[in-house]
């Protein structure tokens, strides 16, 4: 078989604008080498079993150099493989995808470009800056402040820049700033042109400085940033720095799958969400016990879940072994609160009873609190690992109960390298915790420096009593909690709120 090597431009920083082709070439990655500025969650979202490769890129940061990197995207192609090459921005705006697409193309390896928004466009945007706005500029120049180090001399003509007139866009040119600013002004350039330096453009942590040409060598800014010199930096169209969460990242740690809810509700109020999964579905050790009660689902009058999970697995197992979703009977349905209610109304089910208090407590004072509690039998479909206190409540009412396995959670070998450095970097301002074992499967999954490093820097919001008890166990200050009559995700999301209200 053939490699293919596709070129694929992560956008500036945002996940979401990556575009429908990049993300389409990232779930059918066999190999995956990203940069440093691809936003982690894109790698998250690759084909799960591709191999990913850091190979950096970040002044300081650098992992592997260009002629590695175009020796890794040789080697896997050549064995066949289809590997994406994952670039902040544009490959071919300052990304070096032409290098790379020319050492592809002189060995003879099939290739393809998916371009990228570049951030010398969308930082501005996001910042509330037209790069062209009739009356104030009609032109638009793009230009790096980061040559070849190898070069005798730039090839910049920074003098003649000057006298363009319209705006000009600055890639990389925090470093040497003090060197060409002189030669803007000399060739030109009003000293007191306006001036804005996007720094993180378009994701949470984007930092906006404004001032004029003369002052810019000695602004307080660093990398990333995208620096806007000409009359359209003086314009504020501001839209983006506005949720009661800008400026704070917030790390989850539910599993991809479910996270969806709680990562985009965090986006939209500003946050920078990093996802760092803690824990793996992966099915129990025996189905045998599940099985053995699937084939008498007749004899049930109810089925507890206390999980979305629980509910999703029990229910595919249900369709694996019988085929027809009618081999539930006339079970009714108990769910413990308002998330898993809604994974059983997706199957197509009704919810019979869904207790006021969201937690196992309140889920077993409902139940016997039903009539002839004494008589009824309960199946209750539940992860290898769980509280008993509604099934114990249940049995002490003389009800018949039938716990099942249908899930495990596990620990992930690791993190990524990205998420391992923003934890040491201290940016993390809050991370979620919405099981006692996405709790401890982080605390495990740290080294104990970067553990207490974590602590010492970040807060922590939990989703209940239960998980709260096991991240205070590891060392974790949890400020913000879901009440006890509200034990759910969106309680969560209100409780974070509450807290940097």
């Amino acid at each position: 078989m053939v490699g293919k090597v596709y070129l694929v431009g992560a956008g500036p920083g945002d996940p979401g604008l990556i575009t429908v082709k990049g993300m389409a070439c990232l779930q059918d990655a066999e190999v995956l080498l990203y940069d440093d500025l691809a936003h982690p969650d894109l790698v998250d979202r690759a084909n799960p079993d591709c191999e990913r490769i850091y190979v950096g890129k970040r002044k300081g940061f650098k992992a592997k150099t260009q002629d590695e990197t175009n020796q890794l995207l040789l080697d896997y192609a050549r064995e066949g493989r289809q590997v994406v090459r994952l670039k902040g921005g544009d490959p071919y705006v300052f990304g070096r995808g032409g290098e790379e697409a020319l050492v592809l193309r002189e060995a003879g390896v099939a290739f393809e470009v998916v371009p990228g928004v570049t951030s010398g466009f969308a930082a501005p945007a996001y910042a509330g800056i037209p790069v062209t706005h009739r009356g104030v500029s009609t032109q638009v120049t793009l230009v790096t402040g980061h040559e070849d180090p190898t070069k005798p001399e730039t090839q910049v003509k920074w003098k003649a820049l000057g006298a363009a007139g319209g705006t000009l866009v600055v890639y990389m040119g925090v470093g040497k700033r003090g060197d060409y600013v002189p030669l803007l002004i000399e060739g030109g350039a009003s000293p007191q042109m306006p001036v804005a330096v996007v720094e993180w453009g378009t994701r949470p942590e984007q930092r906006i400085v404004k001032g004029v040409l003369e002052d810019l060598p000695s602004m307080d800014i660093q990398n990333p940033a995208a620096i806007v010199i000409g009359d359209v930096a003086a314009m504020d169209l501001d839209w983006f720095e506005s949720g009661i969460l800008s400026g704070k990242t917030i790390v989850v740690t539910r599993t991809r799958e479910q996270a969806s809810l709680l990562v985009k509700s965090l986006r939209d109020l500003g946050a920078d969400v990093l996802e760092v999964p803690t824990i793996e579905i992966v099915d129990p050790v025996d189905w045998d016990p599940a099985d053995d009660a699937i084939e008498r689902l007749d004899s049930f009058d109810w089925l507890i879940f206390s999980s979305p999970n629980g509910v999703d697995r029990f229910l595919k197992r249900v369709l694996d072994r019988t085929g027809d979703i009618r081999a539930l009977g006339t079970a009714r349905i108990a769910a413990i609160g308002p998330s898993t209610g809604d994974a059983v109304r997706r199957h197509g089910l009704k919810v019979d009873l869904v207790p006021d208090r969201h937690v196992a407590g309140g889920l077993g004072t409902a139940l016997c609190a039903l009539p002839d509690i004494a008589t009824l039998r309960f199946l209750v479909p539940r992860p290898e690992v769980a509280r008993s206190e509604a099934p114990e409540m249940l049995k002490s009412s003389g009800a018949q109960v039938e716990e099942i396995v249908v899930y495990r959670t596990v620990k992930p070998e690791g993190m990524l390298p990205q998420a391992v450095d923003r934890l040491s970097s201290g940016s993390v301002d809050m991370i979620t915790f919405t099981s006692s074992s996405t709790a401890r499967h982080f605390a495990e999954l740290l080294d104990s420096d970067l553990l207490e490093n974590t602590r010492s820097h970040s807060v922590a919001a939990s989703i209940g009593r239960t998980t709260t008890a096991t991240a205070r166990e590891y060392g974790f200050d949890v400020v913000a909690e879901a009440p006890e009559d509200d034990v759910s995700i969106e309680g969560l999301i209100r409780s974070i709120c509450l807290y940097y209200k």
